[in-house]
């Protein structure tokens, strides 16, 4: 969609701008408003409404929201208002710090970035005069509320807007609790409510958004959504069969570089990216950051190898940040090719420049990670964005996985790039309850006021707060289980203070974060230590894994000591498939159904991916799949399921509560037993449990902290939690009325 010219009788919103941005403007060379600059302009200018602005990636949403706002600050000479931008990084702040600096310096609207990184002096001249753009972390707000709580009124007191960018980044996560419990203390000190602007990429459902940003009052929330400017797009997915590493066919390699050690498939794959994406700039995205240290060293040694300089370089969240900003700065500045091999890191705004094409190396995350992805491609005009998949698949073997069969990482490939095209992507789960980040909250609170009665702080949290999920009887034992634990005390006349450990923790600087980071489990095989990995999915004694590329039967889950104790289980060949530890919507399976049950070929799969799509086309037909929900494959029933992992992972829970060897297998559960007729009645018994045995079944996950705060929450109250985030128990339950039906 384009827009009026900026300048001319027909742009309106130009005109509304201050003389002074309008000759900016002109000096930047910009011949129109791109369309959400244009809408927001008259929806932003007077702070008089909330504001979403959403679009793709290098849409111009920080212009669209800035060049209003500060046409409103203008208003006053000198300027005296404030703005709130709040942003998921610290690296994001410094990019729109360098964006708006120039402008604002001309303004003279003073631009201050506040995070660890940041001097005492310039926080310091900040809170002298509180006036201009103020940019900062929701954990450095968090550290404001708790240290300056009784001088917060005064910082704020002329604050005109509350800007969120990356606001879909922030949805249905502690992070996100968090946040809206700081926009609900912003407006509480400021004794008013101050106009809530989020900038975010366009969401399958924008009600979501719109309810995140101003809870209960969604409805008054002004919606631009910028559409696509139908950009072509070019899309590649190659297929390979896994092959082993060289080493093991010449056992007599004396030094064998990293090319003999790892699986041959894999040096393939590192080689055709070697040759399609040298001489430009790229993002990889393999699913793990073993992966990117993996291909980033192969690419890297190409380039040794045939004597160019290194154009590929590691991005992730466990390198320092001088590396990471090297790998920014590479791409950033265009005067040689580099790519990234990368994680979710170089997934949000942080200005890197255009980049020729995106690479996925198994599996995406998601649509909507996709979607994010490939907007950093193609940004040059007349451009086209390129998106590259790399599927490696499994050679079959007679007693070959299920998952392997179904070709299970293509056909994922193939269907969220069906809904790529088609416009869908996965809206955000925002339904959990988030006792965890509450007690942050409550304790954050409390150093605020100096304080406060629980009364005071069920109005504040939860009456009017983020944490509507939570009832007045939870909320009653979540602040006994902070007492018992001396993070509380309750004066004579009921007001609660922090107790001494809770001093102890409000004080150190690890409080302000609401999350933590690389939480991860070992994984510990009688005396030796197999490695570790995030665990997110539930865990229970005599459950099944893969992990290195072997299969382990789980004997103990210690949540304490985050370890997780295994022996080998002889369960037959593991799969190949790695989706990166992401849940898989519901609609993404649906739509996997839907390409192995067409006989159309895919346009945009290369020929080896098409013989892979072809094997598991005729394993889904010859099984009957199409009609079929339950059936036995190698000694194991099948539940083909067809759902997403927060149905499928509550089914195989409420199934090992019904004493049976059950695995989430993507687009199936799978279940080792003795035939069809004790897994029909387990699902029939399933189909008709109350809600309180659907609790009790989640009395066998060991791994049931998985938020900051969760160790101190009473039990029964952390399993609740855990399965409102992560488990969809009523679907299960819906989910084996209709499979036992299906059982014959």
């Amino acid at each position: 969609m384009s827009s009026p010219a900026s300048g001319s009788a027909d742009s309106r919103s130009f005109d509304l701008l201050d003389e002074r941005i309008r000759r900016w403007i002109w000096r930047e060379g910009w011949t129109e408003l791109r369309d959400a600059q244009e809408r927001a302009v008259p929806a932003l200018i007077d702070a008089d409404r909330d504001v979403i602005i959403a679009a793709a990636t290098a849409a111009g949403k920080t212009e669209a929201a800035f060049l209003p706002i500060l046409s409103n600050l203008l208003r006053d000479e000198p300027c005296s208002g404030s703005v709130l931008y709040i942003s998921p990084l610290k690296a994001l702040i410094n990019d729109q710090w360098s964006r708006l600096d120039d402008l604002c310096e001309a303004l003279e609207i003073p631009v201050t970035g506040w995070h660890g990184d940041v001097s005492s002096g310039r926080k310091q001249r900040f809170l002298k005069k509180p006036a201009g753009v103020l940019l900062i972390t929701p954990e450095s707000l968090e550290a404001m509320f708790v240290t300056r709580g009784s001088s917060l009124a005064a910082t704020f007191g002329a604050l005109r807007y509350v800007v969120v960018d990356e606001l879909h980044a922030f949805i249905g996560s502690e992070r996100g609790m968090q946040l809206q419990s700081l926009m609900q203390r912003v407006e509480r000190v400021c004794a008013r409510s101050v106009p809530r602007v989020g900038l975010s990429a366009t969401l399958g459902d924008m009600r979501l958004a719109a309810e995140f940003l101003r809870p209960r009052a969604a409805q008054n929330v002004h919606i631009i959504e910028s559409g696509s400017a139908g950009q072509e797009l070019k899309i590649l997915i190659k297929g390979y069969v896994e092959k082993p590493p060289r080493i093991h066919f010449e056992p007599d390699i004396e030094n064998p570089g990293l090319e003999d050690v790892v699986p041959g498939s894999t040096v393939e794959v590192a080689n055709h990216m070697y040759k399609a994406l040298r001489g430009s700039n790229n993002l990889i995205f393999p699913n793990s950051r073993r992966q990117v240290e993996l291909y980033a060293d192969l690419l890297r040694r190409a380039c040794e190898r045939d004597g160019y300089p290194n154009e590929f370089w590691p991005h992730h969240g466990s390198l320092s940040k001088e590396l990471r900003e090297q790998t920014e700065q590479a791409l950033k500045a265009g005067d040689r090719p580099a790519s990234a091999v990368c994680t979710t890191t170089l997934e949000l705004g942080i200005d890197i420049g255009a980049v020729k094409s995106v690479v996925q190396v198994g599996a995406p995350p998601s649509v909507a990670s996709l979607r994010q992805r490939l907007g950093r491609s193609g940004r040059r005009k007349g451009e086209a964005a390129i998106l590259r998949c790399y599927c490696v698949e499994a050679e079959l073997h007679s007693d070959a996985d299920l998952s392997d069969r179904l070709r299970e990482s293509l056909v994922q490939s193939v269907a969220m790039v069906n809904l790529l095209l088609r416009g869908w992507f996965e809206p955000p789960r925002a339904s959990g309850m988030h006792p965890s980040t509450l007690v942050q909250q409550v304790l954050s609170i409390i150093a605020e006021r100096g304080g406060a009665t629980a009364s005071e702080l069920w109005d504040t949290l939860v009456a009017s707060g983020p944490f509507g999920a939570i009832d007045k009887a939870t909320f009653a034992a979540i602040l006994r289980s902070l007492g018992a634990k001396d993070l509380l005390v309750q004066e004579a006349g009921g007001l609660l203070l922090h107790g001494v450990a809770g001093e102890r923790l409000v004080n150190h600087y690890e409080f302000y974060a609401s999350f933590t980071t690389d939480d991860e489990f070992r994984i510990i095989a009688g005396a030796k230590v197999l490695g570790s990995l995030p665990v997110s999915r539930p865990l229970t004694a005599g459950q099944g894994i893969v992990f290195g590329g072997q299969r382990w039967r789980v004997q103990e889950v210690d949540a304490g000591k985050k370890t997780v104790y295994v022996k080998p289980d002889q369960g037959g060949v593991p799969p190949v498939f790695d989706g990166g530890g992401s849940l898989v919507h519901d609609e993404v399976r649906r739509e996997m159904f839907n390409v192995l049950n067409d006989g159309e070929p895919v346009v945009f799969v290369d020929a080896t991916g098409r013989e892979l799509l072809e094997e598991a086309r005729r394993f889904f037909a010859s099984n009957e799949l199409a009609s079929r929900a339950v059936f036995t494959h190698g000694g194991t029933t099948i539940l083909a399921t067809w759902s997403g992992d927060w149905i499928n992972d509550a089914l195989v829970v409420l199934l090992r509560a019904e004493g049976l060897d059950a695995w989430n297998q993507g687009p199936t559960v799978s279940v080792r037993t003795s035939g069809a007729d004790s897994v029909k009645d387990a699902l029939q018994r399933i189909a008709a449990l109350t809600p309180a045995q659907t609790r009790d079944a989640l009395r066998a996950i060991g791994n049931i902290d998985n938020e900051k705060w969760d160790w101190t929450l009473p039990d029964d109250v952390k399993r609740s939690a855990y399965a409102s985030l992560r488990l969809d128990m009523p679907g299960a339950q819906a989910l084996a009325r209709r499979l036992a039906a299906g059982c014959s």
